[in-house]
Order: structure tokens, then C-alpha cells, then sequence
């Protein structure tokens, strides 16, 4: 139902049903996450979110990944808490035309946490031409 009338309905998909997930060693979109082996309950540890770990991604101008999104479900909250947006905006862009500027992002980021409580970490990443993809890992004690 259209807000205002003006507003024109428009038949999409929820954004929740656009989001697609598959296997990190096969689909160059997922989002590879990293954890220590062992974590410890109230002390800190290093997560690294990257992507291209098992397939490589582009990183051009034209087809790359602009940004990736983490956050942490605790065990037993109703919604999980951001932890980061990192964005990626060095593509080789330049005013001599696409693909011909000195800097590029690579898709990769870590951070450093400290939880309490076990939970489920999810990473989101957005490809300018593919969408957007999650995975997601299981933080335990």
C-alpha cells in the first residue's frame, strides 16, 4: 500500500530476500570470516572478514566490492549489534577514465572484540553488480 497519494506501489522483493549466501570456497561474494581457534569469555580476539579467500574477486572500476558490514548476535538477544561498516571506495577510479588511478581498497578488514557471551558473528558484503552476501560463524568458548 502506497504512503501518499502520489506514491506510486511498486512490486520488489523484501530486501531480506535479495541477500544471498553460498559456500566462501566457491562464490567469489561471500564474505570469509576468521576466528582464533580458542576464544575466552571476556577477553579479546580478532576477527578478519575478507573476501576472494577461495575464489578472487575484481577489484576494477567497473566490478568491485564497496563495502562490508559485521555484527554480533549474543546468545540469547533478540537482535544481533553492529560491530562495524567498512566501506571500500578506492577502485582505480581517475580523471584519465576507469581502471587507470593509482589507488585500489582491497575487500578485508579485522577487528578486535571482547564478548561476554557466545554468539553468531554474520558478515555482509556488497559487489556494485551482484548484490549483496552473507555468511556467518559460530563464536564459542
Amino acid at each position: 500500500m502506497a504512503r501518499h497519494s502520489w506514491a506510486k506501489e511498486v512490486n520488489v522483493p523484501a530486501i531480506s530476500e535479495t541477500i544471498k549466501s553460498a559456500d566462501w570456497k566457491t562464490e567469489k561474494h561471500v564474505p570469509v570470516i576468521e576466528l582464533p581457534e580458542k576464544i575466552e569469555a571476556g577477553k579479546e580476539f580478532q576477527v578478519k572478514v575478507s573476501l576472494g579467500e577461495g575464489v578472487a574477486h575484481p577489484n576494477t572500476t567497473e566490478h568491485h566490492i564497496r563495502w562490508i558490514a559485521v555484527y554480533f548476535q549474543p546468545e540469547g538477544a533478540p537482535v544481533p549489534m553492529e560491530i562495524g561498516n567498512f566501506e571500500f571506495s578506492a577502485h582505480g577510479e581517475s580523471v584519465s577514465g576507469p581502471n587507470k588511478g593509482p589507488l585500489y581498497t582491497a575487500p578485508s578488514v579485522v577487528v578486535t572484540l571482547r564478548s561476554d557471551k557466545p554468539g553468531v558473528l554474520q558478515a555482509l558484503s556488497y559487489c556494485n553488480i551482484h548484490g549483496v552476501w552473507e555468511n556467518t560463524a559460530e563464536v564459542k568458548f
